[in-house]
Order: C-alpha cells, then structure tokens, then sequence
C-alpha cells in the first residue's frame, strides 16, 4: 500500500510535506516496470478535472423553518444553517441602524455578499404595545432625540423612509433583506427601547417596571402576526437576555411557554426561539423539567457567549485550561441540549474587530472551534459600525461591529474571513454527500488543511513532496482520524497517512492539551528524551510546519497557543477531487511514453 510520509517530525518549523513510497522500491527498474504496467490504464481514464468551484450558490430561501432533532430544516427537511449577523432596531430611535450611512437595499445586499445569510433583527415591545412609539415617524422619532445629523442622512441615502411610521420603516428592512435572500429572526431584544443590558434597568425579569408580562405576550402576538405575510421572517427569539434579581424558574416556564404559545398561534409557520436565564447563559433547569407546548418540531434556544461570558477567565492562566473549563461550563448550562435533540442558537457571540482586547483575542480560537465542532448555528455581534444613539452618545462607535463606522467597507478583513468556513454547514440531514470523513479546521484563521498541488513530475517518476498549507475549508479532502490515532487521506488513490519518518512507522497523532486542540505527535531527538511536537502554521501564515508544543501546561497569560490549536471538524460534505497526484504520475508517465517513443524512431 503507497503511504504518505511528513518530513522528519524531530526537525521542528519545517513544513509538513507529503511524500510517496511503494513496495516495488525506487529503482529504474521498477519505475519503468510500474509504467509499462500502467499504459493502458492512462490510456484508458479520462483527464482528471483539476478545477473545484469554490463559491456555493445561495440557495433559495425556505417557505418555513422546522426541527428535526438537534438541526434547523426547510419544508423539505434538508439543513438550513443559520449563519446570522445581529442588526439593532431597539434602542430610543427604533429605527435600523445604518440608514443614516447606506441606501437600506445595498445594506442588505452587503449583508448577503459577506456570507451571512439570515439577520437577527431587534425590536423592542413598545413598537408593537405602544401608540406613543408606534405612531411615530422616523423623522418624528430622530427629531425629538436631537438627531438632526442622523435625520439629514437618512434623507439623504434612503429618501421617503423618514416619512414612514417606525412599524412600516421596520417592514421596508424585512422587505429590503428579502430582496436580498436574507432570512430574518425578529428577536424581542427589550420591551422599552434602549440599550441593553444591565441587571436594573428595567427590562430584565418578568414583573420588572418595563417589562409586564402581558404587555409583551401581547407583543409577541401582534408583531407575529405583522410578519406572517413576509416570507423571509423565518423566526422569532421571543426575549433577549432575561436577567436580574427576580429572575426564577417558575416564572421562566409560566410566561416563557405563554409567549411561545401566542407567537405560534399568530404565525405557525416560524420557529419559536427560547432564551434562558443569566444573560442568556443558563439553560441547565430544562436537564429536570423541559418545555410543555401545544405544538412540535417548531422550537430552539438560543445561548449567549463572549469572553466577558465568564469574567477574568481569559486575561490569566494557562489559555488551554482555560478554553477547556469554559467550554465544559457552556456545553453543561447550555449545549447539551443538542445531545437531547434540541437545536441550540449562538445568537449572540463576538470580538472587538479593532484588535486590541486580549481577552477576546484568546477567547476567540475557542469559541469558533466549539461552533465548528458542534456545526452551530449562530448569528454575530454585529452588523453596525455606529449607531444613532447609544446610552446618550450620537454616533457611537460599535467596536463589535463587522462594519467600519462609516458604514463603508468592513472593519477588520481578516476577522470577517475567518467566518468563511462557519457560514458553511458541514453534515446535517440532507448533506451526506460523503461518508462522515474529518476536516482539519485551524480556528484562528477559519482556514483548513489542504494539500498543495505539487509541480510536474520528472521523467524518473520521482514523486514530489506535497505539502500541506492552509486552505478554504471547502477544498479539503477527507481526513480520517482512525482508532490508532493515524491521520489518513482517505480517498485518495493511494491511501496517503501523514508519518513520522524520524520513527520509521506510522505517527500516532494525539490531541493534547486540557483544550484537544493540539495535534501531536510524540518523537525522540537522538540521544534525548522525548518531546511533543505539535502542527503549526509557518512564518508564511499558510504553510503547516510541527513545532515544539506552546502552552500544553503552564505558560500562563503570556503563552499563545493559538496558532497551533487545530480541531478536527465531523463533515458530510462533499470534497474537493483532489487527484493531483495521480494526474501528476499519469502526466509523467505520458511524456516517458512520448520521449520513449521519439527515441525508437
């Protein structure tokens, strides 16, 4: 059996390389041997393709959304995975954010061309409860706020929408992102409208002096039904972060199935999506006591997840524990309702685009590698660059946001790419397009493993060494991760497993560290003790070399061991046909023939 073989893994910071040996041994003899044997085989086989279509089409947008087990399906049952950007519409203004920037349509067509394909968009319960919000026009509703500038650029780059009440203003987004292909979920972010979310503002709990229970189930049945025309509003998060001292569980289920009730009375054909307490970081009660509703397959929850999620934890101690403690507290407040057969929204997560926070620069390897592992649908923090009003600054600046503050271009490309690959679902029902096969995800970069394609072949047939690099994670090919703990390319014609040479045999590649985001492999340099070298990314940003092992234990705040965290991704879907290898040796065989040839006449 031909094997692939890494070069010698006691040779830290060189890259992963790909090599070919074969049982017939490497002399001309046997070359030629093995291409007279293949002759009529190349003859016979077609010209591999060698080209993979990168860009999937956007499919079209489901006439509803359902459940089936832990996974979000369309009408026919197939996965639809949400891959969703927050856009507000809930503080004093109520009114989208942006409007004063960007004509409405090319914001939803720019949401659309950066992958995302559904918007969670903010509403507060005075628009649908209150007369003194919902008569309102934008223009009314900027002009008492002192909103001059924001009311001039509203009627500047979206003339006629200052003259429509905040309700109709409200539908033109829906109506704009629909044009668009882009899926709504209007999320009940606050009953009176402003900025959330403190503990004592009144918005938190059930009973508190802005949040009524009536007022809001009445809310939610009147904003339902407001929507049940529009095609694209696919869903409903009935309440954002409940929060606060009169928080408890009773009053959680009593109001909570109440308002699930009456949004689907009002509009069947959504999904009903159920937050939890402290933030939105607590789901754990429904392990003893789950939901009693009148209907089925129609529910989710969501969960919330930043770094300030769990303060302190990422500005100290060793980044491994860390991510492996806080990822363990999450799945057991929250994820493990996906064992159960629940869907489970990260609808909201997020890091400062600008750079400069050293927690959520730690916290993000982690939080993308859990989306990926566990295939989540979620929806980023957030679209806007700045707002009209945040807690009374004009024209505040949203750190968070994809966008710059001028609404103009994105705010951090490289933050924006790496979302590249969890905009992707990888299995779920109606994409088993391969057997299950493993992707090599890289969470820091949203890259994966992909093999680089090797140079032509010399007519000795001496086959190149094909590196790995980092690559878009729909070019992989099928990685298995055997139970001897061997990394194989699986369909690959000559069976290719990545080998230590330095050991002479097969690696046995271990998922190290309290995180397992570490792929090692434990070698013995010459007269020394063994060490663990893990995969890492070169000095070129794309080529995978080994590298000492950072931060498997220790190491504290300063050690980063991002670059060499790793997860290894369960995927159904179909890959790319990677045969560089073989076409490589047909073409090599094929000059041989006409060299041989020329030479006999």
């Amino acid at each position: 059996m031909f094997q692939v073989a890494s070069l010698p893994l006691n040779t830290p910071g060189l890259p992963i390389g790909l090599s070919l040996s074969h049982p017939l041994g490497d002399s001309p003899t046997m070359t030629r041997l093995l291409v007279a044997a293949c002759l009529a085989a190349v003859l016979a086989v077609a010209w591999p393709c060698r080209c993979h279509e990168a860009a999937e089409h956007a499919a079209a947008l489901p006439r509803s959304l359902s459940t089936s087990s832990r996974w979000i399906v369309d009408e026919r049952g197939r996965r639809v995975k949400l891959a969703c950007v927050n856009w507000p519409s809930h503080l004093e203004p109520v009114l989208a954010e942006g409007l004063g920037h960007r004509p409405l349509g090319a914001i939803a067509a720019g949401v659309a061309a950066m992958g995302f394909n559904c918007v969670r968009l903010t509403w507060p319960t005075f628009l649908a409860t209150d007369d003194s919000y919902a008569s309102l026009t934008v223009a009314e509703s900027l002009r008492r706020l002192n909103l001059t500038g924001a009311l001039a650029g509203v009627g500047a780059n979206n003339p006629g929408v200052a003259d429509l009440s905040l309700v109709d203003a409200l539908g033109a987004v829906v109506r704009a992102l629909g044009a668009s292909g882009v899926m709504v979920i209007l999320d009940n972010h606050v009953s009176r409208p402003g900025w959330c979310c403190r503990a004592n503002d009144g918005n938190g709990f059930f009973g508190d002096a802005d949040f009524d229970p009536e007022v809001w189930i009445d809310g939610l049945a009147k904003m339902a039904a407001m929507f049940a025309g529009a095609d694209n509003v696919v869903g409903m998060s009935i309440r954002n972060e409940l929060r606060g001292p009169r928080q408890n569980t009773d009053d959680w289920y009593r109001y909570m199935q109440r308002g699930a009730e009456a949004v689907h009375a009002a509009n069947p054909r959504v999904l009903v999506i159920l937050s939890g307490l402290n933030n939105d970081n607590d789901l754990s009660f429904l392990n003893q006591r789950p939901v009693h509703l009148s209907f089925y397959h129609k529910v989710a929850f969501e969960v919330h997840w930043y770094s300030f999620s769990d303060p302190h934890q990422w500005t100290g101690g060793n980044a491994n524990r860390v991510c492996a403690r806080v990822a363990a507290s999450v799945a057991r407040r929250t994820l493990y309702l996906l064992d159960r057969g629940w869907p489970v929204f990260l609808s909201e997560f997020g890091v400062d685009n600008r750079g400069g926070n050293a927690a959520d620069n730690r916290y993000w390897g982690c939080v993308a590698a859990a989306a990926a592992g566990l295939d989540l649908d979620w929806a980023l923090w957030a679209l806007q660059g700045s707002y009209y009003l945040r807690e009374g600054v004009a024209g505040h600046d949203e750190a968070y946001g994809v966008l710059d503050h001028a609404w103009l271009r994105a705010r951090n490309g490289t933050a924006l790419r790496r979302l590249r690959a969890l905009q992707r679902p990888f299995r779920g029902p109606g994409l088993a397009e391969a057997p299950p096969y493993q992707v090599l995800f890289h969470p820091a970069t949203g890259l994966c493993v992909v093999r680089r394609r090797p140079p032509a072949l010399p007519l000795d047939l001496a086959l190149p060494e094909q590196p790995l690099e980092l690559g878009p994670c729909n070019e992989t090919e099928a990685w298995e991760y055997n139970r001897e703990h061997r990394l194989v390319l699986r369909d690959t014609w000559l069976r290719l497993c990545l080998r230590a040479d330095g050991a002479g045999r097969p690696a046995r590649w271990l998922l190290a560290s309290d995180s397992k985001l570490h792929v090692a492999v434990e070698v013995r340099p010459s007269s020394s003790r063994s060490e663990m070298l893990c995969l890492d990314v070169g000095a070129d940003g794309r080529s995978i070399v080994t590298n000492r092992c950072r931060c498997l234990s220790g190491g504290g705040s300063g050690c980063d061991p991002e670059s060499q965290w790793f997860k290894l991704v369960s995927s159904t879907r179909k890959v790319v046909a990677n045969n560089s290898t073989l076409a490589q040796l047909l073409l090599s065989m094929l000059k041989y023939l006409e060299v041989l040839l020329l030479s006999l006449f």
